[in-house]
């Protein structure tokens, strides 16, 4: 395969909404651009995205993948990106090397969540975006409505390119630019047709909403909106390509995948209006610094997505940010200083691999079995830099594994490792206070295919269920305790004496002191006492480590033969358990800060929620977000383990927020009773 030069080169993102035809769209194009030669449906389990086993058998996209289109002697690398929430992350990969997203939008359902969150998505990442409204082959679409959505939620930089109008069964398009309309044939082909009076209102409805975009682009075209002077095709054709290129105008086109209207037409804007990688001139480093794109420079990469394939091994997939890069070139892992040998060179289009000899600057590969480079790695020909990484959410759905049997115990931190390394929103590890494994990710269904994943790959079977909650045990009174353990069965025996004074300590953990005097107590048992009580700390009245425990060893005896450190040890334990009979220990919850993002209209019912898990509430400040507000309360960790679920569900998905655990906080004592007898039952079962 012929290298592609950079200037043929587009990078596009296809994001929105769960269901608004994304996967779909992407067929559609590499049907029509003779891609494939037929036209697969996810329903159907047979698109060239939707490959993987667990895509296939839920009907929807869950990771982002790569099908490059050919079209008019460019290469379009198109990313088909997840809709549903649970899969940002692979959105966000998407589009740290895409130069262009196209937001599909369901021309019946308008503007929903996904469309919203598609948005902010990309205008956080500096993408440029572009509306399509799909699905025009529903007898519900409604374009004027749907476009009405768009402008009233994104401002008046969104431009109708495409209007169509339908006439019974039959749709027409008008093109604002050219003032001609046309229709499609069954294969996705242009049929120009005559503008009738029904067509030319139609255009002559949205001319505004065009004239008002364009005339953002430059002061000339601003003047001429103003004078109502007439604006050539060759004008407003430049100024579509320059405010797709700066971000100041988001054009829209409509048709559908089903019956290829209007995807020729996206895929010519592409070539003549999406900006070309080379057009920002520089890249961003991690530093903050920027570096200049040199389409000839030394090579160097970023990879972007990590795929763990149990046959092909670890797939790295990559943008050339700089120069060419060749086979066999040896580049430099600027993140840990390895060297990596680019010996095969692949383009992928869904699960097809095909080998190259080089890529140019801007396309995107993949190469497999690098040994030490992860998603987010730099690797460069020459120079340090490393190429700025893609920001992953803080992943609060938290569960507990629970392996179905020994086999599966054996080989879940293996399997883990290689899937935690392909989904960076994804955390594994043992909870070093209650020693359960738990696993954390974006939300339920995230965690479900995780699982789903990990018994076909790797053939490992689990159960999640709720995680233990580390709580800790302190006392709340001072007591003065007296332990003596005497045993004597013959021959030599033990005696331990002493007097410990308890009471709750300033500092973690245990404080311990001794204040004996007169020798009645050795020294040298000492460090028994402290090791008997340390060992015996590690569990309270409900099973739970005591911490802030101060414990003064001020008296005691010792018999001069049957005394030893196990003794005295013995003694210390026994103290210990009369402390807590005595010294009113209560149980202590870890709590944290909570800051809870949501639109204006919403905040009541996060507050009222809140009350209801025990949550405080600290504060409020506005989003930068315009007409969201974030809430500041502090937590419960109990509390908030479904939040991910319930603040979902509660903002229809357009809430967010961030917990640290920060503190330890008293348990209610209804509470603290409930989980004192669960723990007793559990004794005596």
């Amino acid at each position: 395969m012929a290298k592609i030069e950079t200037a043929k080169i587009r990078n596009i993102a296809l994001l929105g909404h769960g269901g608004c035809g994304k996967t779909s769209f992407a067929e559609a194009m590499l049907y029509i651009s003779g891609g494939t030669d037929r036209l697969g449906k996810p329903a159907d389990g047979n698109t060239v995205c939707d490959y993987d086993p667990e895509e296939i058998k839920r009907g929807f996209s869950i990771s982002t993948s790569i099908a490059p289109v050919m079209w008019r002697g460019c290469k379009i690398n198109v990313l088909d990106t997840p809709g549903y929430l649970d899969f940002v992350g692979e959105v966000k990969q998407a589009l740290r090397v895409c130069g262009n997203a196209i937001i599909l939008v369901d021309a019946k359902s308008g503007v929903e969540v996904g469309t919203e969150l598609a948005w902010d998505y990309a205008e956080e990442a500096g993408t440029p975006r572009t509306f399509f409204i799909n699905k025009f082959d529903d007898n519900e679409a409604d374009f004027d409505r749907v476009f009405e959505q768009l402008k009233e939620k994104f401002g008046s930089s969104v431009c109708p390119i495409f209007v169509p109008v339908k006439d019974g069964k039959e749709i027409a398009y008008v093109d604002l630019i050219e003032m001609k309309a046309f229709k499609y044939d069954a294969k996705g082909k242009v049929v120009d047709i005559p503008m009738t009076p029904a067509l030319e209102a139609a255009a002559e409805n949205h001319k505004s909403d065009f004239n008002d975009a364009i005339a953002m682009v430059n002061e000339d075209i601003m003047m001429k909106v103003l004078e109502e002077e007439e604006i050539t095709r060759e004008e407003a054709a430049a100024a579509i390509h320059d405010g797709i290129v700066d971000g100041t105008i988001v054009p829209v086109f409509a048709g559908s995948s089903l019956t290829l209207s209007g995807v020729s037409a996206m895929l010519d804007a592409a070539v003549d209006s999406f900006p070309k990688f080379t057009s920002k001139k520089k890249e961003k480093l991690n530093d903050g610094s920027a570096t200049p794109i040199e389409e000839n420079g030394s090579a160097a990469l970023f990879v972007f997505k990590t795929v763990a394939d149990p046959f092909v091994g670890k797939m790295s997939f990559f943008k050339v940010m700089n120069g060419t890069l060749k086979r066999d070139m040896l580049l430099k892992n600027t993140t840990n200083g390895g060297t990596e040998k680019m010996a095969h060179i692949y383009t992928v289009k869904g699960k097809t691999q095909t080998e190259v000899d080089e890529l140019a600057c801007g396309d995107i590969g993949m190469i497999a079995k690098l040994t030490n480079t992860n998603t987010n790695d730099t690797l460069r020909e020459t120079g340090e830099g490393a190429y700025s990484p893609v920001v992953y959410p803080e992943p609060y759905m938290t569960q507990a594994i629970i392996p179905e049997t020994a086999k599966d115990e054996g080989k879940i931190s293996q399997s883990m490792a290689r899937l935690v390394e392909e989904d960076l929103t994804l955390k594994y590890e043992t909870d070093p206070e209650t020693k359960q494994m738990v696993l954390s990710g974006i939300g339920d269904m995230h965690l479900a295919v995780l699982s789903a994943k990990l018994k076909s790959r790797y053939g490992v079977s689990i159960k999640l269920e709720t995680p233990r909650i580390p709580y800790r045990e302190k006392i709340t009174k001072s007591v003065d305790i007296h332990a003596r353990h005497k045993k004597q069965n013959g021959g030599s025996g033990q005696f331990g004496d002493v007097w410990i004074r308890f009471a709750p300590g300033e500092d973690p953990g245990l404080t311990f002191t001794v204040s004996v005097v007169g020798g009645v107590v050795p020294k040298n048992f000492n460090p028994a006492v402290e090791k008997g009580l340390l060992e015996a700390m590690v569990k309270g009245v409900a099973g739970f480590p005591m911490t802030h425990l101060a414990a003064d060893l001020h008296d005691g005896s010792y018999h001069p033969v049957d005394s030893d450190e196990v003794s005295f040890k013995t003694a210390a334990r026994m103290a210990y358990k009369m402390c807590l009979e005595q010294a009113g220990p209560v149980l202590l919850e870890p709590v944290g800060d909570l800051d809870i993002t949501v639109p204006e209209g919403l905040v009541g019912d996060v507050m009222g929620d809140l009350n209801k898990r025990r949550g405080s509430i600290m504060g409020m400040d506005p989003a930068a977000k315009k007409g969201y507000t974030v809430v500041h309360a502090t937590a419960p960790k109990a509390e908030i383990m479904d939040y991910p679920i319930a603040l979902r569900a509660m903002s229809q998905g357009y809430g967010s927020f961030t917990f640290k655990v920060n503190d330890y906080a008293q348990v209610p004592s209804n509470i603290a009773q409930k989980i004192v007898d669960d723990y007793k039952k559990s004794q005596e079962a």
